[in-house]
């Protein structure tokens, strides 16, 4: 009994064995024809980090590059830790985490001196370097561009100043205009007032000295009482006891020393 269990065990074993020995070698057949997602799957069928490291290979060329990462970090093998090191160094380069990749080459070359490595190490130094400038110049751009407007900010305020200020001097000198205008108009109405009564006055003065001749004239042309109508109030006067000196008058209305006969 115990005899046909170790041999139903051998032939697990075996079978197990003559399995995993097509899939390596399908998937490494897949892998050289560039059939990478092939490849991947059928690595994935096989257990141990040999298969782990070829299965994170073929993610790798597929540009599956976390995915890879996330492999290569299980894989334990200490055989395998200088490539699995510098694979994951490019994966990192390959996703822009540059200092992550550095690490991994760094760690890498601390196991094994690698020409690859080594240029791989140096090319993202200096890309670091150039990025780390460039993040620099941007640093100070942004606080150039910030200062820049801080100052048309000042700028903005200082017009707005001025244009509150200037508004006020013009409010100002707009009522002041008016103010002024409105005095000058009330003093010209004054001064119009006063020269219209001044003119009335003298045009009525005018008026009355040009009625008194014409009165004077209208009395000077009244014809002279006549020696008639001057005999008869003569009578009406002495009838009343009043006895008065009447002076004859001349045609010119003038006394005369000359007697006439009444």
């Amino acid at each position: 009994m115990r005899i046909f269990i170790v041999i139903l065990v051998i032939s697990s074993i075996l079978s197990a064995s003559l399995l995993d020995f097509s899939y390596l070698s399908d998937a490494k057949d897949a892998y050289s024809q560039k059939e990478y997602e092939k490849a991947e799957k059928l690595y994935q069928k096989v257990e141990g980090d040999t298969s782990k490291f070829n299965q994170a290979d073929s993610l790798y060329m597929q540009k599956k590059y976390q995915e890879a990462l996330d492999i290569y970090d299980s894989i334990s093998d200490e055989k395998l830790a200088f490539k699995r090191l510098h694979n994951m160094g490019n994966s990192y380069a390959q996703l822009g985490k540059i200092d992550k990749a550095i690490a991994s080459y760094e760690k890498a070359l601390k196991i094994k001196e690698d020409e690859d490595s080594k240029f791989n190490l140096e090319l993202l130094k200096k890309k670091k370097k150039e990025q780390d400038k460039k993040e620099q110049d941007k640093k100070e751009q942004d606080k150039k561009d910030k200062d820049k407007d801080k100052d048309k900010d000042k700028d903005k305020d200082k017009d707005k100043k001025d244009d509150q200020n200037k508004d006020s001097k013009d409010k100002k000198d707009k009522e002041s205009k008016d103010k002024k205008d409105k005095k000058d108009k009330e003093s010209k109405d004054k001064k119009d007032k006063e020269k219209k009564k001044k003119e009335d006055e003298k045009k009525k003065e005018q008026e009355q000295k040009q009625k008194q001749p014409q009165e004077s004239n209208q009395t000077k042309s009244q014809p002279p009482i006549s020696n008639m109508e001057e005999r008869k109030w003569q009578k009406m006067l002495n009838q009343k006891g009043v006895n008065t000196l009447m002076l004859p008058l001349n045609n010119k209305g003038e006394n005369s020393d000359k007697k006439n006969p009444w």
